[in-house]
């Protein structure tokens, strides 16, 4: 018990700690089994009610949590607004389950995997298990994920190489807004004007403004990156339907 309580319960989770690795394997387990049962067990319609539940799921987390900051804590507009793009995409995300609109797909798809996934390899969690900041971190996170692959997997839903430019161009509407909001605020919302506390991929792109230069170049080749296996795979389709 003494051990457990040492491995879970801390104020800061550590990249490769057991808080870290052990809701990223049950994240996967999850979702495996979720697409898994849905193949063999559900309908079109169950199907579609079984992502949209989860998306409330998500969106509900986020919501219950923030509503708990205001009630309960210093909530601090400047800094605790779910305007990050994970924080926002999940208050979205039941839209997108709901209606299930290719071009929200196309944008979604590439901000969640390029986006979540870096947020899942580094999280930034002040707070360990069993804060409710943990779960509502690994909720969110990934059940976007899960989300997204079970649209890919179980509801094929697969980007076109337009979608990356597409997502792209979402994308920097999206900053030009945080900025807008950023100056009216003072805040640092999409780390605009700052680099996170914690460790992050932002770490090695240099200091402001250049890590934002840099993030900006990157991004239509991560986003071609995730999109290289969505290629493949369908070129593979193609040639065996022939």
């Amino acid at each position: 018990m003494e051990l457990l309580r040492l491995c879970f319960v801390q104020t800061k989770v550590t990249i490769g700690s057991f808080q870290h690795i052990i809701p990223i394997l049950f994240a996967i387990g999850f979702t495996i089994f979720l697409v898994k049962y849905s193949k063999k067990h559900f309908n079109e319609q169950q199907k579609q009610k079984a992502i949209h539940y989860l998306g409330w799921v998500v969106s509900a987390t986020l919501i219950g949590f923030h509503l708990s900051r205001i009630l309960f804590s210093n909530y601090n507009f400047k800094t605790d607004l779910p305007l990050y793009l994970c924080s926002l995409m999940a208050l979205l995300i039941p839209f997108f389950t709901h209606y299930r609109k290719y071009w929200m797909f196309e944008i979604l798809v590439f901000w969640i995997i390029g986006g979540t996934l870096q947020a899942v390899i580094t999280p930034d969690i002040t707070h360990g298990f069993p804060s409710f900041d943990y779960f509502r971190y690994w909720v969110v996170h990934l059940g976007l994920l899960s989300i997204i692959f079970y649209f890919v997997f179980e509801l094929k839903m697969k980007p076109t190489l337009r979608s990356v430019f597409k997502s792209f161009l979402a994308l920097q509407v999206y900053v030009v807004l945080m900025m807008v909001l950023n100056y009216l605020l003072n805040a640092n919302y999409f780390y605009l004007n700052e680099k996170p506390k914690s460790a992050s991929l932002l770490d090695y792109f240099g200091e402001w403004p250049y890590y934002i230069l840099v993030g900006q170049l990157i991004i239509i080749p991560l986003f071609l990156l995730i999109y290289l296996p969505f290629f493949l795979f369908g070129k593979k389709e193609n040639l065996l339907s022939k």
